[in-house]
């Protein structure tokens, strides 16, 4: 019997560039007793920027010395991110703020599929939604995905580096700052599980979910219940954590005490808000 167009797809590929096989990324039992994970040369290759941060004195000074090293690199200060071909046509040149801006307006736009490709391409998870159920591939909905990802209009600048920079950076904010909290509870309010199949239901409220591979979560119980019925409640490991409202001082994620974090499989306790 052929796989229906509607299936979940496999949990992601065989390759990453963080050395722990993605189907363990993927598991619940990662999620239980997380493993250190990081995204191969970022660091190395960005050593003045983890010296800056080494110097910083608390949170603020830290996001300062990050914006100031990333601007500095990708040349994301206000006059230089726009420049002018021989034509007079502007070039946007991209930046992860703009990403975390359009993700904060849609998740389900080419900014977001550019952020569910890096997760795909860094940690090996691919996404489940995206506009759609990502079903069998090939399909439109696949296709309309890779499409968006892919596409020119945000993949200049090196913009994968800056996201592997970003999270890296939340990674060592989180150890400097907040060691003692590698299980993060949050929060996500939905109407159905047509985004996050369940795989597996435990008992009356507790479910194993397939999440996307990139979700946004918040950390107040009140405001997930402003986006659904039902509220799921997940220990997310820290290192799984691209992105917490309070990291950097600007950006597009700030009214909901937003996080962005890796999905895979979930053990999710399910209630009615």
């Amino acid at each position: 019997m052929s796989e229906p167009a509607t299936a979940i797809p496999s949990f992601g590929h065989r390759s990453n560039l963080v050395g722990v096989p993605t189907a363990l990324i993927a598991d619940p039992a990662f999620n239980a007793d997380p493993q250190p994970l990081a995204i191969a040369g970022a660091r190395a290759l960005n050593p003045k920027l983890f010296e800056m941060l080494s110097e910083a004195d608390g949170p603020a000074d830290a996001a300062l010395a990050f914006e100031t090293y990333m601007a500095a690199v990708f040349g994301l200060d206000p006059e230089m991110r726009e420049k002018t071909d021989r034509e007079g046509r502007r070039r946007y040149r991209s930046s992860y703020f703009r990403l975390l801006r359009g993700w904060g307006y849609d998740s389900n736009g080419p900014e977001g599929a550019v952020l569910k490709g890096w997760v795909e391409s860094r940690f090996g998870l691919v996404p489940t939604f995206h506009k759609a159920v990502l079903g069998r591939y090939p399909s439109p909905a696949w296709m309309g995905y890779v499409e968006e990802k892919m596409g020119s209009r945000f993949h200049n600048n090196a913009i994968l580096s800056q996201l592997d920079l970003l999270y890296e950076f939340c990674q060592w904010a989180r150890a400097r700052y907040f060691a003692a909290e590698p299980l993060l509870t949050l929060y996500r309010g939905v109407n159905d599980f047509a985004e996050h199949p369940i795989l597996e239901r435990r008992d009356r409220r507790r479910v194993v979910l397939h999440l996307n591979s990139l979700v946004s979560f918040t950390t107040d119980r009140d405001i997930a219940g402003c986006f659904g019925d039902t509220i799921l409640e997940v220990r997310v490991p820290a290192v799984k954590v691209l992105f917490y409202s309070s990291l950097l001082p600007r950006h597009g994620l700030k009214g909901e005490d937003e996080v962005l974090a890796l999905g895979g499989a979930y053990d999710v306790r399910a209630t009615t808000f």
